[in-house]
């Protein structure tokens, strides 16, 4: 049995603006994870996971013998990053063989209900580390992303992938996203090797960036679950829309993911937070502009009892529900920031930083 572990994430600074490429954003990865379990098997594979309720997902192979068939295919990311490793295999040359896959997930509640954490980042990745290592491909980490990016954006075209870079690398990251556009017209016509080396990455970075020692990381979670691709697909609809105001806001959030980068670089608390603060106002802002309801009356709650206690606090990801973050200096009173939480029906998520894994190489 292959056992493949993927950390969750939250956006730190830089949402919605990290959709455009070379547009700068900070993340983190958490330690709550999505285990995917890989076993070998005989002319049908399955995939077990609560997503599909109780029965598997059966599939066979494609008279090709690259694609993978359901009877009723779903807008999978699951069966897009089974699609996207067969290709590479066949590519590659290597033999075909069946498998069972069984997911199980800590990145929703005992009620299914997600917490914002990247579920579908982290399933994806986790599929294609299991594949990797059934087929011996022996694919570096950047290998890895850049693949579970081809096949998110195969599903969901707009994804800047910062979530599978966080799920990838662990730790604290600085992320900028490729040219999906072109990666998707490459990825359809061109052999994967030559797309994994297109000049479309020339904007993708992903750097470290040091664990803060004088702050803390709180999130709370609204329970009310968010759909990231409307929230991010209803602003891009509309940045042609006072297109002067959108390319200020993709400016003015670079500078308050820099600000954060730099205080995490230099550890200074203070530039870290004044970073995280205005990237809260940045959101709420490009939310007004837009008439989309990013901050939520519980975010903003979330985020208000956090300031007054002198923390810093932000919606994490698009918004409109999930997780809000906080960053809190040794001297906050943690006590009655979440007495506060607990009076506007905010729950405490206890999470931790997951460390960082193998050593980021941009390209």
């Amino acid at each position: 049995m292959i056992t493949t572990r993927t950390p969750g994430k939250l956006f730190v600074a830089g949402e919605y603006a990290v959709v455009e490429p070379g547009q700068p954003a900070v993340l983190v990865a958490v330690d709550r994870y999505l285990t995917a379990k890989l076993t070998e098997s005989k002319d049908l594979g399955r995939i077990h996971s609560g997503e599909y309720g109780n029965a598997p997902l059966e599939w066979t192979r494609a008279a090709d013998g690259i694609g993978v068939v359901l009877e009723h295919r779903p807008a999978d990311y699951v069966l897009s990053a089974i699609q996207t490793m067969e290709r590479l295999r066949s590519e590659l040359g290597i033999p075909a063989r069946y498998f069972d896959l069984d997911i199980t997930s800590e990145l929703d509640d005992s009620q299914g209900r997600k917490f914002g954490l990247g579920s579908s980042a982290a399933v994806t990745v986790a599929v294609v580390a299991a594949l990797d290592e059934f087929y011996s491909l022996a694919l570096t980490r950047t290998q890895r992303f850049k693949l579970a990016l081809l096949a998110t954006i195969s599903i969901s075209p707009n994804a800047s992938g910062g979530d599978l870079a966080a799920c990838t690398f662990g730790g604290w990251i600085r992320y900028s996203a490729p040219h999906r556009e072109r990666l998707l017209r490459e990825f359809a016509q061109h052999p994967l090797a030559d797309v994994l080396d297109s000049g479309a990455w020339d904007t993708y970075r992903t750097t470290r960036l040091p664990h803060p020692t004088d702050l803390e990381l709180l999130v709370g979670w609204t329970g009310n679950p968010a759909s990231t691709g409307r929230l991010v697909d209803g602003v891009r609809h509309r940045r042609g829309q006072g297109s002067g105001s959108y390319g200020r806001f993709l400016e003015a959030s670079a500078a308050a993911v820099d600000m954060v980068s730099r205080g995490l670089l230099d550890d200074d608390a203070n530039e870290t937070l004044g970073g995280v603060r205005e990237a809260r106002r940045l959101m709420r802002q490009l939310g007004d502009a837009r008439a989309i309801a990013i901050e939520t009356p519980a975010l903003a709650a979330l985020c208000e009892a956090a300031e007054r206690v002198g923390a810093a606090a932000k919606p994490s990801g698009a918004g409109g529900g999930d997780c809000g973050i906080v960053l809190a200096p040794a001297s906050v009173s943690r006590r009655s920031l979440l007495a506060e939480w607990e009076n506007h029906d905010i729950r405490r998520l206890d999470l931790s930083v997951h460390p960082p894994e193998g050593a980021p190489d941009d390209r």
